[in-house]
């Protein structure tokens, strides 16, 4: 079962994304490779990632909605970081894929793949802006 229909959000990429953007909050689109498709990005205030999460709390504008669904025995709940799911989307004719942040505090992020992924990239969101950022692709090694 792919994330884009996995108990958590049985809906999502199957309509068009709101953003209710103004003042201090923007929103970000993170465009990303292909392989990409269907994991979970993880988000946060810079330099908050080793602090407990706090779930969007005085940044992620409107209320964050955790799941809380069963993964099953031994699974503990706890606070989470917001997190959006890559998905393919028609962009100009085209099919790209991203994962889109509909409501941020202007301010710099660190994202992540979910759960515990290092810190691929920070990004900057400005207030009543759509911010864009590339996924960084991974570096290849030359021997």
């Amino acid at each position: 079962m792919s994330a884009a229909s996995s108990p958590e959000n049985p809906h999502a990429g199957q309509g068009a994304v709101v953003l209710d953007i103004g003042g201090d909050v923007g929103a970000l689109v993170v465009s990303t490779p292909a392989h990409l498709a269907g994991v979970e990005i993880e988000i946060c205030p810079a330099g908050a990632r080793g602090r407990v999460p706090d779930e969007g709390a005085g940044w992620w504008a409107g209320t964050w909605r955790a799941h809380h669904h069963d993964h099953g025995p031994g699974h503990k709940h706890g606070p989470a970081w917001p997190h959006v799911g890559v998905l393919r989307r028609a962009f100009g004719g085209v099919d790209q894929c991203a994962a889109v942040f509909p409501g941020l505090r202007a301010g710099r992020y660190e994202l992540w793949i979910k759960p515990d992924h290092s810190t691929a990239l920070t990004a900057s969101v400005v207030g009543g802006q759509v911010s864009t950022v590339q996924w960084p692709r991974p570096v290849s090694r030359v021997c």
